[in-house]
């Protein structure tokens, strides 16, 4: 056996120094070599997987004065002093900036303000010149290699799912077509390794003399050494950090920068181009948004073409950041960008890439399976009342990718920080393809990329976005473009499955609440353009088009470069019975101006068309129907929400929406594999018809109500609607303990409520006679023969006497968390049901944790509770397993211990929608409810921008009037409104007749009086009074 081993050693040593890798010559001393064969890695080759971990957290008292415009250093400093001096703060300073664009004028300026900044923040606010201000926040990523074998994840590929393995409650049928692992036929595993450009055919673009010659590259990451041997055109390094270095410490920089401009052994895809290296994160993985902010200007004063951001965050409300984004794209700056590792989690996109305007990547493997890491879709900007956008925009491969190392030889990375280079060097490498560079802007990109990508099979567009890179696809149509406008995605066809799912998951019907798309609208014409008109829905009748109910609500102004179409589906009344499929589309013209057209105020215009086909059932028994309501769930940013599981210290922010189609996706397949219609409730309780409804289900409720809310869901229940509420942690004690702390900068973030605003649910159902606690639990057990896991959860505080309680053995987590003692605690309550005593009334079930359906932390599904929970309410099937368990105990009531209450001084009203309305509850609060389910743009978080598709489902049966100038559509409160009019209308003509009737009366009074004013020569004479040396005035 040690001959063996022996004789097999040295021929892998063979053949590593005598194999020549494909592109480069045998006697080639600087070529790298082969791969080795398993457990024998070979010299300048180093496989490493690599996670990143992304956080930010607030610099005290430091914050980023945005102004108005670009001004000089001397002037940023006279409108900062001059504001401050107003309100007589005196400990303030301007912290300098010592980098390469503090020789030029500047939009901001980094001011630390230690004495009463509250009142210094709004003094500078109120400043003409001074457009924003916000803190400065501190951005940390973690870059964790492991090391392994050359071959291990590089050219050995693993069958498997890109989806977790704990996926066994969906059938067959409903999960195989989900799967993105496919079975395929057995192949030869590639014995010399393929660098990315090669397989990608950049090859053939050289040929043609194509090399990214002429296009300026950014990079923004770790830097990169001066005399690294695989680039030649490194024009300018820039270090922006507060570290005195322009060299890379951690090889991040410098893989990043091969993989796009690498000139010999891993080779780039485009090795002309001019690379300019910004150093924007420390040795010890550290940044500041103002780096970025300065970096960001100084690409642009130096015309920058194309920017990599292999960077990403979950905070897509850093003001600052983001809209010297959106300025970068303004100015024709091609960013690509990193659509983050949280996966398979949806509902895990980072920030720049979710933007409209920037190509957001995410990664698959050389199997062409989509990469477990690489995050998913939707996008969250638009939760709670809208839906979210499509999104990554096209997958590449970046799962054992090969790039530059650190000093010299060449390593092989995974992540979809690796996928990003790859996009940016075959957008380099096709910008320098295009002779008319004029047509060259981030949307003719962006178009040409998505265009041309090439489509996984049996991957849904959350996944794969439009598809893989395919580049010479790419070429063909970029260099053969014209300008106009396009949409993502191009259709929508709810019949479509995999890829359009979420939505052809279920059908629609009609009484249902609206499917609602979210379609980017990309104009390659200009930076800016408008929608000519307004979309028009054109239905096809002999497809029975006319079943249909159509609207749309867009982008006033599209800017930059991109804009959204937002279009609600429902079903009319005619089709309420009928089974069938319905199409139509919607057309949709765009214009931009001119900019080469001698014409004053030319336009340059672009029609597209949008097919629409759905399939359309007949209206489901309201047993089966399930409201989910996700108006009152709320998620990082723009406040701190902690995460539902405090086990989870490395994951402290709950920013996953919380929404049926990203961390509950599983019980959402769950439920529909059951028979269940599940629909979304994006507006206030009071904005949807219960009697169309069998359950209610409120999950994680972090949001506060409405009393109107409150009312309409006693008046509801009683006649028949059923309510399943699955909260979560609240203890103000623990959230005290549990602040977001930063070591660097001693910065601690309070958590605006807890896993769940129990203190609000408990106003929502303390009419029955039922409350929560601020007891926190943790614990195995079994219930009805299912292991389960209680995992940071509450208990049941009352409950009434004749309901059903079932209690458990849990560890007190509040006390180890506060105390570091371990304590276990006998019937602990923690699901309760109960019939409601009105005839025909609803039922309610309570349950202390939401973790068990949620995809976030989930350690043990409780699908079967669920299951169990709506057979109860929707059927008043109480379980036998529950009524009969050996753990149900009395209801408790609420005497031993006080309810929870609302942490003194948190920030929840920052955010909260109902909050302002609850401080004054005017009497007719009831129709400001109904406003609220006309135009959810106005019940949005502070600070989201209106032009962020916001859009609110319509009520059911009410038709498409989102177009109607005014924002004024059908519904209960505008009939109100409308029988008001005639009122307003008889008094104003009234008001008028009584006018005249006076006016009329004096003139026929004045007869007497004529006789002095028939007296023409005092106007004759008036000329002769000149002489007085007054002149009139006009």
């Amino acid at each position: 056996m040690a001959l063996v081993t022996l004789w097999l050693s040295i021929l892998v040593v063979l053949l590593c120094g005598r194999l020549p890798l494909v592109g480069t010559e045998p006697g080639d001393s600087n070529s790298s070599t082969s791969p080795p064969t398993a457990g024998v890695p070979c010299q300048n080759c180093s496989q490493l997987t690599l996670k990143v971990e992304f956080s930010t957290s607030i610099v005290e008292h430091e914050y980023i004065v945005v102004f108005n415009g670009y001004f000089t250093a001397k002037a940023r400093s006279h409108f900062i002093g001059s504001a401050l001096r107003s309100s007589d703060t005196v400990d303030w300073r301007i912290v300098p900036r010592d980098n390469p664009a503090s020789d030029y004028p500047s939009d901001f300026e980094v001011v630390q303000i230690r004495q009463a900044p509250r009142q210094s923040l709004l003094t500078l606010q109120d400043h003409p010149y001074i457009k924003r201000v916000t803190p400065q926040r501190k951005v940390l990523r973690s870059l964790k290699f492991n090391d392994s074998p050359c071959n291990d994840t590089r050219w050995t590929q693993k069958w498997q799912s890109s989806r977790p393995l704990r996926r066994t409650s969906l059938s067959l049928g409903s999960g195989f077509w989900h799967a993105t692992g496919r079975h395929s036929s057995r192949r030869l595993l590639r014995a010399i390794p393929r660098h990315v450009a090669q397989i990608l055919q950049a090859d053939v673009l050289w040929q043609m003399g194509h090399t990214g010659s002429g296009v300026k590259v950014a990079v923004f990451d770790t830097g990169l050494s001066e005399k690294h041997p695989h680039f030649k055109n490194v024009k300018e390094r820039t270090n922006w950090t507060n570290e005195k270095t322009l060299d890379d410490g951690l090889g991040h920089g410098t893989f990043v920068a091969g993989v796009i401009a690498s000139m010999r052994e891993c080779q780039g895809f485009a090795p002309d181009s001019e690379l300019h290296i910004f150093r924007v994160f420390t040795n010890n993985q550290v940044s500041y948004t103002s780096w970025f902010l300065d970096a960001f200007n100084y690409a642009i004063l130096k015309k920058m073409d194309v920017l990599n951001l292999s960077i990403g965050g979950p905070d897509f409300m850093d003001h600052p950041f983001v809209d010297k984004v959106w300025e970068l794209t303004a100015n024709k700056v091609i960013m690509v960008s990193a659509i983050g590792n949280d996966g398979p989690l949806y509902g895990t996109l980072n920030n720049p890439a979710d933007q409209m305007d920037v190509i957001g990547v995410g990664g698959i493997d050389f199997e062409d399976n989509i990469a477990r890491f690489s995050s998913r879709g939707m996008t969250t900007w638009e939760l709670p009342g809208g839906y979210g956008r499509v999104k990554p925009d096209i997958v590449t491969y970046g799962s054992g990718v090969r790039g530059s190392g650190m000093k010299e030889g060449c390593r092989s990375l995974s992540g979809t920080s690796v996928a990003s280079p790859v996009v940016a060097g075959a957008v380099t490498l096709l910008a320098s393809t295009v002779l008319n560079r004029e047509l060259v802007n981030p949307a003719s990109m962006k178009q040409a990329l998505i265009a041309s990508a090439r489509r996984l099979p049996g991957v849904n567009m959350f996944e794969q976005g439009h598809g893989k890179l395919d580049l010479l696809r790419a070429y063909q149509i970029l260099n053969s473009y014209r300008p106009q406008a396009s949409l993502s995605p191009s259709y929508i066809d709810l019949t479509e499955c995999p890829y359009m799912w979420p939505y052809c998951s279920q059908p629609i019907y009609y009484g249902g609440m609206p499917t609602i798309v979210n379609v980017t609208i990309l104009n390659g014409m200009g930076v800016t353009g408008r929608i000519v008109d307004k979309p028009i829905w054109q239905p096809y009748l002999p497809q029975n088009g006319d079943h249909i109910d159509v609207a749309v609500s867009y982008s006033p102004v599209l800017w930059p470069w991109a804009g959204y179409l937002a279009v609600s589906i429902s079903v009319a009344k005619k089709a309420a019975s009928w089974e069938g499929i319905a199409q139509g589309h919607v057309m949709v013209t765009v214009a931009s101006p001119a900019e080469n057209d001698s014409k004053v105020g030319g336009e340059l215009t672009s029609t597209v068309k949008l097919p629409v086909k759905v399939k359309i059932v007949p209206t489901p028994p309201r047993s089966k129907r399930v409201l989910w309501d996700q108006y009152h769930n709320l998620r990082y940013p723009p406040g701190y929400f902690p995460r539902d599981n405090l086990r989870m210290k490395n994951d402290p922010l709950d920013w996953n929406g919380d929404h049926i189609h990203t961390n509950f996706r599983d019980m959402y397949q769950h439920l529909r594999s059951m028979g269940y219609f599940v629909e979304v409730l994006g507006a206030p309780i009071t904005c949807f018809d219960a009697s169309q409804y069998g359950t209610l289900l409120m999950v994680d409720s972090e949001e506060e109500y409405f009393p109107e809310e409150i009312s309409k869901l006693r008046r509801d229940i009683d006649n028949g609607l059923s309510l399943i509420v699955f909260s979560d942690w609240y203890n103000t004690s623990v959230m005290r303990k549990v602040k977001f702390y930063d070591e660097n900068t001693r910065q601690w973030w309070m958590p605006d409520t807890g896993g769940a605003n129990v203190p609000a649910l408990n106003d929502l159902i303390s009419v029955w006679g039922m409350a929560f606690s601020d007891g926190l639990y943790e614990g195995d057990f079994t219930m009805a023969d299912h292991d389960m896991y209680y995992a940071s959860g509450c208990s049941i505080a009352r409950f009434p006497e004749d309901g059903i309680v079932i209690s458990q053995t849990l560890k007190d987590q509040g006390l180890e968390v506060l105390k570091q003692e371990t304590a276990v605690v006998d019937n602990v309550p923690i699901l309760g049901l109960y019939q409601t005593p009105s005839e025909g009334g609803g039922r309610i079930a309570l349950y202390g944790d939401s973790n068990c359906i949620d995809d976030s932390h989930r350690q043990k599904d409780c699908f079967w509770l669920l299951d169990a929970l709506l057979q109860f309410t929707a059927y008043g099937m109480t379980p036998p397993s529950l009524s009969h368990s050996k753990s149900r105990t009395a209801p408790p009531t609420g005497t031993e211990r006080p309810l929870p209450e609302r942490l003194e001084g948190n920030h929840l009203y920052r955010y909260s929608k109902p909050q302002p309305l609850n401080e004054t509850a005017p009497s007719n609060l009831w129709k400001h409810q109904k406003l609220l389910s006309v135009d959810t743009d106005k019940v949005t978080l502070p600070n989201v921008r209106v032009y962020r598709p916001q859009v609110r489902p319509l009520s059911p049966g009410e038709s498409g009037a989102w177009d109607i100038p005014g924002g004024i559509m059908p519904g209960r409160y505008n009939q109100d409104v409308g029988q008001t009019i005639p009122v307003f209308a008889f008094l104003g003509a009234m008001v008028v007749l009584a006018f005249f009737v006076v006016q009329l009366t004096k003139v026929r009074s004045k007869p007497k009086r004529r006789k002095p004013r028939v007296k023409r020569p005092v106007f004759l004479q008036q000329p002769q009074q000149t002489h007085t040396g007054k002149t009139p005035s006009v």
